[in-house]
């Protein structure tokens, strides 16, 4: 597929049987039940439903499926590469869906690759949910698997360094245990990690999917067995994403690629400004691109968020403003001290999500609370 033919189906993706109903925006299906005046054909859906099967009907119940989130699933899976895509209420939500499912089939070993995002860090090393994690680099992947391993778990650019991992040859060595890979800060805009090998991908909707910090999901592409097992958690735990959301998050996608290649032309011209800055000791920009940017400063780094005005200081990414926060005091507190260090995540890196300002605007912002925040 060009990337001229991707882009153009960012804009049609889950929406191309509008035209046939006589509509032109996707309609919000906000339905918590369906009629059913087949009992026993429907019971027979149900119990399909609960195995993880969808055959695209009235859903019987709004905890099974949503006509809207099916759209944004389909376009997304469509947008990845992928089968097919299970959307949740969040990108936790999500991600523990995954592990519940390897849990559920006998697996619950996990090899997990750092850094990740806090939260992900902390619920693979809590347990909490009945899996066991060996962290490894990633040429000491194919070593940690076991046959109990049901997940390589890894964030390629990392979650807050940056970090990169050659998605190609970790999933080569996994062999036949599942890459589970988060894209959340790539997007499918940059780079399509099943496209590469990866079994499954993970997003933070609620970043650049939705794009404008009003609307919270997760969803994993996959291939079809998979997503089988990811609703049959989603059935029985309800963690389905609102409709609402849905179709927030499917507009969401018809400016993807124009939002994410305009901040990150942004973000690559700040990374090369940062890194001139004599109080800024180094600058973390991936190869791949993107609208991230991560800094350590020598300046006082919880001064410095304090300090900007016009980019806001908090947690999140991926919206039209920029944000900036302190990952060690917020993001990655979460995890502890000697969890960061291993991890690379310095005391004084300061992370930078780029949005859609003007960079000379952003640009003397960040001077100026550069400039006066000291130590």
């Amino acid at each position: 597929m060009s990337m001229h033919t991707w882009t153009t189906r960012a804009v049609h993706a889950g929406k191309d049987d509008l035209a046939a109903l006589g509509l032109h925006a996707p309609p919000i299906d906000l339905s918590t039940t369906y009629p059913s005046h087949d009992v026993v054909a429907e019971a027979e859906r149900l119990d399909a439903f609960a195995e993880g099967h969808d055959d695209g009907g009235p859903p019987v119940y709004g905890r099974v499926a949503n006509p809207t989130v099916r759209r944004f699933e389909t376009a997304l899976a469509e947008l990845e590469g992928a089968d097919a895509a299970v959307a949740f209420a969040s990108g936790m939500a999500a991600l523990s869906a995954c592990l519940l499912a390897q849990v559920a089939a006998g697996r619950p070993h996990v090899v997990g690759v750092r850094p990740l995002y806090g939260t992900t860090d902390h619920l693979l090393s809590s347990g909490l949910l009945g899996t066991s994690v060996t962290w490894a680099e990633p040429d000491e992947v194919a070593s940690a698997i076991t046959d109990r391993t049901g997940l390589v778990v890894v964030e390629s650019p990392a979650n807050p360094t940056l970090g990169e991992v050659d998605l190609r040859a970790l999933a080569e060595a996994c062999g036949p245990v599942p890459l589970l890979a988060d894209n959340t800060f790539a997007t499918p805009v940059l780079q399509r990690p099943i496209t590469l090998g990866a079994g499954m991908v993970l997003h933070s909707a609620t970043k650049y999917l939705g794009g404008h910090g009003d609307v919270m999901g997760g969803v994993v592409a996959c291939d079809e067995p998979t997503a089988r097992a990811l609703r049959q958690v989603r059935f029985m735990t309800g963690g389905m994403l609102h409709p609402i959301a849905g179709y927030e998050l499917l507009r969401g996608l018809a400016t993807l690629p124009v939002r994410v290649r305009a901040a990150s032309a942004t973000a690559a011209e700040l990374a090369r400004r940062l890194a001139d800055h004599p109080r800024v000791t180094r600058v973390h920009y991936p190869r791949v691109g993107g609208a991230m940017v991560s800094f350590e400063t020598s300046a006082d780094p919880v001064a410095l968020v304090a300090a900007v005005r016009l980019i806001t200081p908090a947690v999140s990414l991926g919206s039209v403003d920029s944000l900036i926060q302190h990952p060690a005091s917020l993001t990655h507190r979460i995890m502890d001290e000697v969890s960061r260090k291993d991890a690379g995540i310095s005391p004084d890196l300061v992370r930078l999500s780029v949005g859609l300002e003007d960079v000379d605007d952003l640009w003397a912002d960040l001077t100026r609370a550069l400039d006066g925040a000291g130590r």
